[in-house]
């Protein structure tokens, strides 16, 4: 039996779950689903789009359909599909390393595909594009919707490679975690780029995967490649809406990452991230990062201080844990559990800075963190606006902070507005 041939009788056996000699439902598998990813368009059109190419898949472990399987184990498996390589983002292909690192080559056991490290580099990608003699690259991770998630930028890497080497860029589009129906927060200023914020974007930018490589494209991708673009092509979701926050799309919930284990951890995380650039623990090490902060010394005043605000969809629990890694690793820290309420109402930006300001005045003597142990303040990589930070170590209001950004904001809607594919 030919390898392909074995892979598509594996995948059809494994999608068959058989208790007592009859086949039942596969575990896990949503009911009434509403959404259809771009993926499974593509393969139900019996992959028109990817024929007679020869195909290099970005993905990780959330690349999967609705029962679960994953993309790149059913295009190895299609006839239609030559796949010849695998490229992992931060975390890996398999999702094995935590933050700031990638996975190291190695040959995929199931298919035999390479598995390249992909992370940070756009030398290595358009030089492994070309090495491979790719003529489409295809791009399938759910993302989050926060600028500093650094997914979206291996695809804008990936996209610049491939208009660099005149090659296809095929997106299967997913749906965006929180509610896409607008932008949020502040824009990133140039002098603030870094691999957690490329691109003059909006912190919470609000567009799915597809739309946001559309602007990129259009954009950022040109003026880094003397004007050439990639040849993009976009496989829409069908039954998604903008509005739709993911426990409404019915689709299964994959962890993108080590340190995001649910979808409420998303809700908080576009405004908690900002937490990493601060000396407190954001969470990480413990079973409920992005919605823990705290650190040595902090007490109930925090707690007390931040409900008596009245922040929308939002409570805060009186919290004390003990990180396993990362900040405060092996010490008791006192601080806050985050739970949204109703997360329609909650504002994750705002509520992370009315938090910090709080801390900071209860607690002065927890700073901020430094990107290298000097002055280059992480927080200005993570908000991408260095007025943001000076505003709040002078005590300003939250309407002031928010103020701040109003202008970017405006114009960085402009320009998103050019570019949804979904209405």
């Amino acid at each position: 039996m030919r390898r392909r041939d074995l892979l598509t009788a594996s995948a059809a056996l494994a999608a068959v779950p058989v208790v007592g000699g009859e086949a039942v439902a596969a575990p896990g598998r949503p009911q009434g689903r509403r959404v259809r990813t771009g993926f499974e368009e593509l393969r139900d059109g019996g992959y028109r789009t990817l024929a007679g190419q020869r195909v290099g898949v970005v993905s990780n472990p959330t690349g999967v359909d609705a029962e679960l399987g994953h993309v790149v184990d059913a295009m190895a498996a299609s006839e239609v599909v030559d796949l010849v390589a695998v490229f992992g983002p931060e975390h890996g292909f398999r999702g094995t390393s935590q933050a700031g690192e990638g996975e190291d080559f190695f040959t995929d056991a199931k298919t035999g595909l390479p598995v390249y490290n992909a992370y940070n580099s756009a030398t290595t990608m358009a030089s492994l594009f070309r090495e491979l003699r790719l003529d489409t690259v295809v791009f399938d991770i759910q993302e989050i919707g926060a600028r500093f998630y650094t997914y979206i930028w291996t695809m804008y890497l990936a996209l610049e490679a491939a208009a660099e080497l005149g090659l296809r860029f095929v997106v299967l589009d997913r749906p965006n975690v929180l509610s896409a129906e607008d932008a949020h927060g502040p824009v990133l200023h140039p002098e603030n780029a870094s691999f957690v914020g490329l691109k003059p974007i909006a912190q919470q930018y609000g567009m799915t995967m597809g739309e946001l490589a559309g602007l990129f494209n259009a954009v950022f991708v040109p003026e880094a490649t003397g004007g050439r673009r990639a040849e993009l092509h976009v496989e829409r979701m069908t039954g998604w809406k903008r509005r739709m926050r993911f426990a409404e799309t019915g689709l299964p919930w994959v962890p993108p990452s080590p340190n995001m284990p649910t979808v409420a951890t998303a809700e908080a995380y576009v405004g908690t991230c900002w937490f990493e650039a601060s000396a407190l623990s954001e969470g990480r090490g413990t079973t409920m990062p992005f919605q823990l902060m705290g650190a040595p010394g902090i007490d109930h005043r925090w707690q007390e201080a931040l409900n008596a605000l009245g922040l929308p969809g939002v409570r805060f629990r009186e919290a004390y844990f003990n990180p396993t890694f990362s900040k405060w690793a092996g010490k008791t820290c006192g601080g806050v559990e985050l739970q949204v309420t109703d997360a329609e109402q909650f504002d994750p930006i705002r509520t992370a800075l009315s938090m910090l300001r709080e801390q900071r005045r209860l607690f002065p003597e927890h700073g901020w963190r430094s990107q290298d142990g000097g002055s280059a303040y992480w927080l200005d990589k993570l908000s991408g606006n260095r007025a943001v930070r000076r505003a709040i170590e002078a005590g300003a209001s939250v309407d002031d902070v928010v103020g701040l950004w109003q202008d970017d904001l405006a114009a960085f809607r402009a320009v998103r507005g050019r570019h949804l594919l979904y209405r």
